[in-house]
């Protein structure tokens, strides 16, 4: 049996009477299906994660991938995606030449569709998805880092990247931008723009008292 979608859900609503117990069962069967991909394929990852520092799967859309790739275009080397998801944007990075690509996720079950992505476009075992949580991920190799997180998590993350990124990295996110930090390049609109940012243009600007200390 189909699930009718919201679309058909409101315009049944619509066009006849259900009375408050029609409407009842509705609310009750849709908010189960929610609960229940909420309970089993969301919720595991985050049992053991503070809630400020929870991030809810979403999707990048066709357009944020794009967009990010668009924003990496002409570098090379590796490729980190923190809180990678069912794996999209390491998967089409893989595609466009950036090895190794790695993905760090913390939900399990996200983590088996990754993989099972990366099967479906034989690529599996040239692409990882490890179960990590990303703030205990060393960064200090990485040159470039996507980052797909809500807007509450982007401020405790900048002083991890500062830290431990070295100065020709760069850092791409979608959705949110990083607060205080000035991206070098900007691309799409809306809600599928992407913001990339510099890592030594970065410490240069917020620390520059610590770069010239670093001159020999």
């Amino acid at each position: 049996m189909e699930t009718d979608s919201p679309e058909e859900l409101l315009s049944e609503v619509r066009e006849r009477r259900l009375g408050v117990w029609g409407v009842l069962q509705i609310a009750a069967g849709t908010g189960a299906a929610v609960y229940a991909m909420w309970a089993g394929i969301l919720m595991p990852g985050f049992r053991k994660v503070p809630l400020r520092l929870q991030v809810p799967y979403l999707p990048a859309s066709r357009a944020q991938v794009r967009n990010v790739m668009t924003l990496l275009h002409g570098r090379s080397g590796n490729v980190a995606d923190l809180g990678s998801g069912d794996g999209r944007i390491v998967l089409e990075a893989f595609k466009r030449g950036f090895t190794p690509a790695v993905g760090y996720e913390l939900n399990p079950w996200l983590v088996r569709l990754a993989n099972f992505h990366a099967w479906r476009e034989g690529h599996y075992g040239k692409v990882s998805y490890l179960r990590e949580d990303l703030w205990k991920v060393d960064l200090t190799r990485c040159k470039n880092v996507t980052v797909f997180l809500a807007p509450s998590v982007l401020p405790l993350l900048k002083d991890k990247l500062l830290t431990e990124l070295p100065d020709d990295a760069l850092v791409v996110a979608g959705r949110f931008p990083f607060p205080d930090w000035t991206p070098s390049q900007v691309e799409g609109e809306g809600y599928d723009r992407a913001w990339a940012y510099n890592m030594q243009t970065l410490r240069q600007r917020h620390h520059p008292k610590e770069e010239v200390e670093k001159e020999p």
